[in-house]
C-alpha cells in the first residue's frame, strides 16, 4: 500500500483511477515528454500509469501522485522509479502544465528524499536528468544533488546527479 507523505504544501499519495485524465494529458503533450522518450496515445499512456501503480508491489516503493494541499487537482508525479535496467532507484520529478514555477518538484522531492532515508533506510539517491532539460537540472541542483559521470538511459545522453541526505 503506498503511504501518504505531507510537506507544508503538498499532499503525496497513491494513483487512482480519476488521476489518470490529468495523467494522460501530461503524456500526449509533447513539449512536456520531449525528455522522457516523446508523447504517449491513450493506451501506451495507461500502460505507463498502470506501471507506476504496479512498482509499489513490485518493489515496495514507486511514485506518488502530488496534490496541492489547497486544491484537488494532481500537479504532476515524485518518488522513487526502479525498472530492472537500472542498479537503484532514480529519484524522478515531473509536473503538469500549470504548477511548475512554485517550487512544488523541489518540495514534493525533498520530502520523498527524507522518506527514502528514514523509512525504507536507502543511502543517498541518484537522479537522471537529459543534458537539455535545464529545469530539472535546477531542481536536482536545488535540492543539494553533486553532478556524477554522465552516461545513457534508454539510448539518449542523461547527467547524472547524486543527491545527499537530508539532515
Amino acid at each position: 500500500m503506498t503511504p501518504v507523505l505531507e510537506s507544508e504544501r503538498l499532499i503525496l499519495r497513491g494513483w487512482k483511477r480519476e488521476d489518470f485524465p490529468a495523467f494522460a494529458a501530461f503524456c500526449a503533450d509533447s513539449e512536456r515528454t520531449r525528455y522522457t522518450g516523446g508523447p504517449k496515445d491513450g493506451f501506451q499512456a495507461w500502460g505507463a500509469f498502470s506501471s507506476m501503480v504496479g512498482s509499489w508491489v513490485l518493489n515496495g516503493y514507486g511514485t506518488f501522485a502530488v496534490q496541492p494541499k489547497d486544491g484537488d487537482a494532481v500537479a504532476g508525479f515524485v518518488g522513487l522509479w526502479h525498472p530492472p535496467a537500472i542498479d537503484e532507484p532514480e529519484l524522478a520529478w515531473s509536473l503538469y502544465e500549470g504548477f511548475e514555477g512554485k517550487g512544488y518538484a523541489v518540495e514534493a522531492a525533498r520530502r520523498v528524499q527524507q522518506w527514502a532515508a528514514e523509512d525504507l533506510k536507502l543511502p543517498p539517491l541518484m537522479s537522471f536528468v537529459h543534458p537539455d532539460n535545464v529545469a530539472s537540472q535546477a531542481v536536482a541542483k536545488r535540492l543539494g544533488a553533486e553532478p556524477m559521470s554522465p552516461t545513457e538511459l534508454r539510448g539518449e545522453p542523461r547527467l547524472r546527479f547524486r543527491h545527499v541526505l537530508p539532515a
